[in-house]
């Protein structure tokens, strides 16, 4: 069906043409069914009735838009039909199609598929032309390219039709935002994001782009944003981060193609071998903090306890963790009775390209002064690299300075085991602290011949643990505390 036929048929949706140019023409290029036309699942065609719904104007109304669905549900497939139908059956001229993704070789994924559908299919190959990165249609002057996050080199074009495949590897915004941008004087472009979820921040500590539109397209779902250009799609357990990542019941409802070509076995043998994490990102389309998470998903919320509040003079434990310039500095509090942990001060570059940035040391001492003043704190349990000369100098004073190395697997691995333990069996509580939260879900475990214990996913990466840390910390020295009662405490007046 061509424009001209379809605007003699009113309808509400372009998806029947789509669907059938994609059906008519589009063939499987792999697996069993290699060379047979595809064949949409009812779902399928939904998607795409509700992707290219038209406005009353005839336009259609959707202009961004973000797809989410876990592996091998047919994502590359589909999205390869849509970008050839966007470069022969739509019929705008010059018409600029792009498969995009964070490096070459995945936006290459996409592209190769539908080059492989156009040499596949003698119909197409007869009507265009085909490059190592390009398709060109002649007769309408439009052409399909392939590109990749080197953003910056991609400035003057005029996409109308942009597939981001996996966009949440995209390194940062700069590549959707010159696609979005630059196709500002098209009638009815369209920038669809199609992925499946991954770690929520990028390498800048941050949210990153998917999670980003991924919290957009929820605000626009629930009414919250009125934005009816942009369409979100996205299929994960209704539950969250409380779904059984293990239960089949939950594989069925994240996993529209499960039972038809994607099977059941495949996702038992992977549920016994995948971490957690990636089978949550990879087969559940869940976001999470980080590819080997140290708590399960949900595990650190459930010990919330936002109504409890550590009354000035109620006895705990501080742990602290400095850093100069780089890492955050935190100040974390620990109640004795009833373990509670509550965020007392912390301190963080919030521009990572402020390289001038330097943690405010007569603050940070204040703060800790403070703290003891407010509470009968028995120790401000602290490590003291890089910060021995304030460490003393508080001690001097007269405050109850204490080392505790971090850096030392006899101490960390217990204290990480024990706080573990209290985290699982819910015998320890917290304000919610959003900051506590986030450190806390950066946390991998290492674990070597000295014992397992928390660390940051590699040595140079952006993402803090430190108030984790602090938690940690403060936790062992006030269990440790609470089992070996005493009348000793360090008050102030």
């Amino acid at each position: 069906m061509t424009r001209s036929q379809r605007a003699a048929k009113p309808q509400e949706t372009d998806g029947p043409w789509v669907a059938d140019f994609i059906q008519g023409l589009c063939r499987n290029t792999k697996g069993r069914d290699a060379g047979e036309y595809l064949r949409l699942r009812p779902w399928q065609s939904s998607l795409l009735d509700e992707l290219f719904v038209l406005r009353p104007d005839g336009l259609r109304q959707h202009r961004r838009g973000l797809i989410g669905l876990p592996r091998k549900n047919g994502k590359s497939a589909v999205g390869a039909g849509i970008a050839l139908w966007g470069l022969i059956a739509d019929e705008e001229p010059g018409a600029e199609i792009y498969s995009c993704a964070g490096d070459r070789d995945q936006a290459r994924i996409v592209f190769g598929m539908a080059k492989r559908m156009v040499e596949l299919e003698p119909e197409l190959s007869a009507a265009v032309k085909v490059y190592r990165d390009a398709i060109e249609y002649p007769a309408n002057s439009s052409v399909y390219r392939v590109l990749s996050a080197e953003a910056y080199t991609k400035e003057g074009l005029n996409p109308s039709l942009v597939l981001f495949d996996e966009v949440h590897v995209q390194p940062n915004d700069d590549l959707w935002n010159v696609m979005t941008l630059g196709s500002g004087t098209r009638a009815q472009p369209l920038i669809l994001g199609i992925t499946t979820a991954g770690v929520k921040s990028d390498a800048t500590g941050g949210d990153s782009l998917c999670y980003r539109l991924y919290q957009y397209g929820r605000q626009v779902q629930s009414g919250e944003v009125d934005d009816p250009s942009f369409f979100f799609r996205w299929w994960e357990p209704a539950a969250g981060a409380d779904a059984d990542w293990r239960d089949p019941d939950v594989w069925d409802e994240a996993n529209p193609a499960l039972g038809d070509f994607l099977f059941v076995e495949d996702f038992e043998t992977s549920a016994r071998t995948t971490p957690e994490n990636e089978f949550r990102t990879k087969r559940l389309n869940q976001w999470v903090s980080s590819r080997s998470a140290w708590l399960p998903q949900g595990a650190w919320e459930a010990c919330v306890d936002a109504t409890r509040v550590v009354a000035d003079g109620d006895e705990i434990t501080v742990g602290f963790d400095g850093s100069y310039s780089g890492d955050s500095t935190a100040l974390v509090g620990c109640t004795t009775v009833d373990p509670h942990l509550f965020v007392i001060e912390a301190w963080e570059r919030k521009d990572s390209d402020d390289h001038d940035w330097r943690v405010p040391i007569a603050e940070v001492e204040q703060a800790i002064r403070t703290a003891c003043a407010r509470w009968k704190v028995r120790e401000v349990d602290c490590d003291p690299f890089r910060w021995s000369r304030t460490m003393a100098a508080l001690e001097e004073e007269g405050w109850p300075i204490v080392e505790w190395n971090t850096s030392s697997p006899a101490r960390m691995v217990p204290a990480c085991a024990k706080f573990y333990d209290a985290v699982m069996e819910q015998r320890v509580t917290h304000d919610g602290d959003p900051r506590l939260a986030r450190h806390i879900d950066h946390c991998v475990l290492k674990t070597d011949g000295k014992g397992p214990r928390i660390v940051k996913e590699h040595k140079m990466s952006p993402r803090k643990i430190d108030l984790a840390v602090c938690a940690v910390v403060a936790h062992d020295r006030a269990v440790q505390i609470s089992e070996q009662p005493g009348d000793v405490w360090f008050a102030f007046t």
